[in-house]
């Protein structure tokens, strides 16, 4: 029995070995020249699964001679992270010099993230993030601004043999049985590009097989790994992956596309709420007024997949997918809101008109509070044209309507009222 897995084994000790990312680590590459300069900056180190990023963190702590202290984000927090630079601190003739990386850094909070900063702008540690997710959505600015982004790339089909080769030509697991792979398609599927996936993929077709012989076959892996085939992780990148790409396809009225990474999702495992969720929000952020009815379908959907659950809840995923897919599309609502919170950032605590405010007792009155207030309902055609914003800032504009037949019916009604305040 081996102690550690076939691809904790297999993981690369030295830049020599080191598979992959030539771009950053080849020959003269930027990344290579400050390991060997020994000039290493925090940095986040952005790609999917399996490409190396802890790898990579490891060999640049061992060849720049640099302590190395790894925690994982999924179960630590602050408490860890002070833990460590007061080690650090403590160790003195390590202070700026130790490696502190962070796994799934994208996974702490904004103050979890905040922490770290201090220790990296002293130079007290060296922090290594590793990410799956766009740092700059998912990293404070803060921090990026004190880091050096690098991106990683995914495995090659060629590379993926490759890592397979030398684990079968190297490992001791081999040692007593003969592999031939015969096809490669499904054993590269299964792994998604993943090397650590694909390596454990592998020790799972060996512990499978019963005689010194290991013909690896699309058939065996299919049979052996039969739920790896389809490539999504619905707690990794994949998930974020899919998701965008079903909204995607929504607000690019594409039906089928949208279906199509719908079953992605579905044929993944995918908690089908977290895809009505996301339903919801683009029932309001894509369609909008252009078709207020998608918002409601959406809200429906969502009830209706809490309450039947799956495989029948895909069915009406599907409906509302396609129905949103197939409506007219307006981000007006969305882009009226953003006008708004940028004016409110800009123009700050406006006071409320006082004929907006509420008048409860006699004192409120007697102060004004509601004197000149029109209401509308007594005014012709229930529209008194008051001003109803502060005084400051009357007569902007936040919504301005689509282009689609529900919304130019708005435009019109609203430059007949308003006629050119608002510049419908």
């Amino acid at each position: 029995m081996f102690e550690a897995p076939l691809a904790e084994r297999m993981r690369p000790k030295t830049l020599e070995d080191y598979l992959g990312q030539g771009h950053l680590v080849g020959m003269g590459q930027v990344l290579r020249r400050s390991i060997e300069g020994g000039q290493v900056p925090s940095m986040i180190l952005w790609g999917p699964p399996g490409v190396g990023k802890t790898t990579l963190a490891r060999i640049i702590a061992e060849q720049s001679e640099r302590p190395f202290h790894q925690i994982s984000a999924i179960n630590s927090g602050v408490k860890e992270v002070r833990e460590v630079l007061a080690q650090v601190s403590k160790s003195g003739m390590f202070s700026g010099r130790a490696i502190l990386f962070i796994d799934e850094i994208h996974r702490f909070s904004k103050s979890q993230q905040d922490s770290l900063l201090g220790a990296v702008e002293k130079g007290l540690v060296t922090l290594i993030g590793a990410t799956t997710e766009n740092p700059s959505f998912e990293v404070i600015p803060a921090l990026i601004s004190r880091c050096q982004t690098y991106v990683l790339q995914s495995f090659t089909e060629e590379q993926l043999k490759l890592i397979v080769q030398r684990a079968i030509a190297s490992d001791a697991l081999f040692s007593d049985l003969q592999v031939e792979v015969k096809e490669w398609e499904a054993l590269l599927r299964s792994s998604s590009g993943d090397a650590r996936k694909l390596l454990n993929v592998l020790e799972l077709l060996v512990d499978h097989s019963v005689e010194d012989v290991l013909e690896v076959t699309n058939a065996l892996v299919k049979q052996v790994v039969h739920d790896s085939i389809s490539r999504y992780d619905k707690k990794g990148e994949s998930h974020y992956d899919m998701a965008s790409a079903l909204i995607k396809s929504i607000r690019g009225s594409d039906a089928n596309a949208a279906v199509y990474y719908l079953a992605r999702m579905v044929a993944g495992g995918e908690d089908p709420k977290f895809i009505a969720r996301r339903l919801i929000i683009s029932a309001s952020e894509d369609i909008g007024l252009a078709n207020p009815t998608a918002l409601v379908m959406a809200n429906e959907t969502f009830s209706a997949v809490e309450r039947i659950g799956m495989p029948e809840g895909r069915i009406v995923l599907a409906q509302c997918v396609v129905y949103m897919a197939t409506s007219p599309k307006s981000n007006a609502s969305y882009l009226a809101i953003a006008r708004a919170l940028e004016e409110v950032e800009k123009s700050g605590d406006l006071p409320v008109p006082i004929h907006l405010r509420n008048a409860p007792n006699a004192w409120m009155k007697n102060q004004g509070f509601g004197k000149g207030y029109s209401y509308d309902h007594d005014a012709l055609d229930q529209f008194s044209g008051q001003e109803f914003q502060p005084e400051q800032i009357a007569g902007l504009t936040y919504y301005e309507p689509g282009s689609n037949p529900k919304e130019d019916a708005i435009r019109q009604r609203q430059k007949a009222l308003w006629k050119s305040k608002y510049g419908y």
